[in-house]
């Protein structure tokens, strides 16, 4: 709103006014907008629930081996989320754009979904939130439209980059002047080659673009229903899924600026993606409001995220990585939500396999694999078997293990902006 305000005030030669048509001026005011409105909300959002003495279930304290208690804590933090980013992104962003449009849709649509799961948790009583198949089908429809949009929308398109040897052997990097619909996407360390969808399909013959379109809209529902569970998963201790987050939006934000720079693309050798640059006032809102978030939810948490929060960040990094064609960096990215996700299936599918052999073995001490770093040998099934016993040798302090997830985030995030010139 406020964009096109000044943007129409800039006709009149209002000073200050061209700065609105700046993206780095837009995307700082944002993050601090984000920022200070997380904060802010924040505290008044806490002290309403807990005059309404809405909480997440009580949790037992010899679960932590340090007797951590935690009681009368609010839970559907994800509110102050979705609310810190979205009133800024609605000021400050164009929002005839298609991409802000799509992250606008996955944010309330991932929040609804993540709501209702809360609100069955916590006023119905019952532990399990929404069903399993709901939550998978309320993914997967959000994937199904992103992916569609992506393909029938004459907005969504790219110049694709090219790389021209010239007489001296020496090898530049250009972009095609027409901007196409393109099934092409980054690939991680190999230089000079892109993944086409349609080349994968190539076997389908002539439907081979059609074929292709329909896998990366395959594609795109896998990876936003991975991440968005995986940073469920995540959300498990005090700051865990805000600060890895925080951290893997400025990644991203990074990715979404080069790629919007025709200059900075053709320097990483990568794709430019018209008008991808409003997706970098989007990022900062999410860093903002995850900064913000963490002023609460730091150990002590005085407020839980739930899946108000967690499935709605999942969502808003998937989305945002298809969309800049880099979702094949997503496994480096989000590291830490790929081996929580990881280590949950190990559990409970070698669980099964060796009980239908009558015997109760596990791989890890517990899952997520963040919960394996706090869990006394007392806390352990005494019937069952574990391979990874002895590991890790002693449980650490939640704060510790937050801190440490964060500065593996911090390097996988920076290793994924080496890939582009690695490549």
């Amino acid at each position: 709103m406020l964009y096109y305000l000044f943007r129409f005030l800039e006709q009149y030669n209002i000073p200050g006014s061209h700065l609105w048509s700046y993206i780095s001026f837009r995307a700082l005011l944002t993050l601090i907008l984000s920022l200070l409105l997380s904060a802010w909300f924040g505290e008044k959002f806490i002290k309403w629930m807990k005059r309404k003495k809405i909480f997440e279930t009580e949790r037992d304290p010899s679960i932590d081996p340090f007797g951590v208690e935690k009681k009368g804590v609010p839970t559907m933090g994800g509110i102050i989320i979705i609310v810190s980013i979205l009133v800024p992104v609605l000021l400050l962003c164009r929002m005839r754009n298609i991409y802000i449009i799509l992250m606008v849709v996955t944010t309330l649509w991932l929040g609804f979904l993540g709501f209702m799961d809360d609100y069955i948790k916590i006023f119905k009583r019952n532990k399990e939130g929404l069903k399993g198949r709901y939550k998978i089908i309320g993914q997967v429809s959000i994937g199904f439209i992103v992916g569609l949009t992506l393909w029938l929308s004459p907005d969504a398109v790219v110049r694709e980059n090219v790389n021209i040897a010239q007489q001296n052997q020496e090898v530049v990097v250009k972009h095609k002047p027409q901007a196409v619909k393109s099934l092409q996407t980054t690939i991680p360390f190999f230089k000079n080659h892109n993944l086409n969808y349609s080349k994968v399909m190539g076997f389908c013959g002539e439907y081979a673009v059609a074929a292709g379109w329909m896998l990366f809209v395959i594609i795109t529902i896998l990876v936003v229903t991975a991440v968005s569970n995986g940073a469920n998963l995540n959300d498990g201790m005090d700051g865990m899924c805000a600060g890895n987050s925080a951290i893997i939006g400025v990644a991203l934000g990074i990715l979404c600026y080069v790629s919007s720079h025709i200059g900075y693309a053709s320097y990483f050798d990568i794709m430019y993606i018209p008008h991808s640059e409003e997706l970098v006032v989007f990022l900062c809102a999410f860093i903002g409001a995850m900064a913000g978030f963490l002023w609460y939810n730091a150990f002590p948490a005085q407020v839980f995220m739930g899946d108000t929060g967690s499935l709605t960040i999942g969502g808003i990094i998937g989305v945002c990585a298809v969309i800049i064609h880099k979702e094949l960096l997503l496994p480096i990215l989000c590291g830490i939500f790929f081996v929580e996700s990881l280590s949950v299936i190990i559990q409970t599918q070698w669980f099964k396999i060796q009980k239908r052999k009558g015997k109760r073995v596990r791989v890890f001490r517990a899952t997520p694999i963040h919960d394996a770093f706090r869990k006394l040998d007392s806390q352990l099934d005494v019937t069952s078997t574990y391979i990874l016993k002895g590991w890790p040798h002693r449980p650490f302090h939640e704060s510790k293990i937050t801190i440490r997830f964060w500065i593996v985030s911090i390097i996988l995030a920076a290793l994924t902006i080496i890939t582009l010139k690695m490549r």
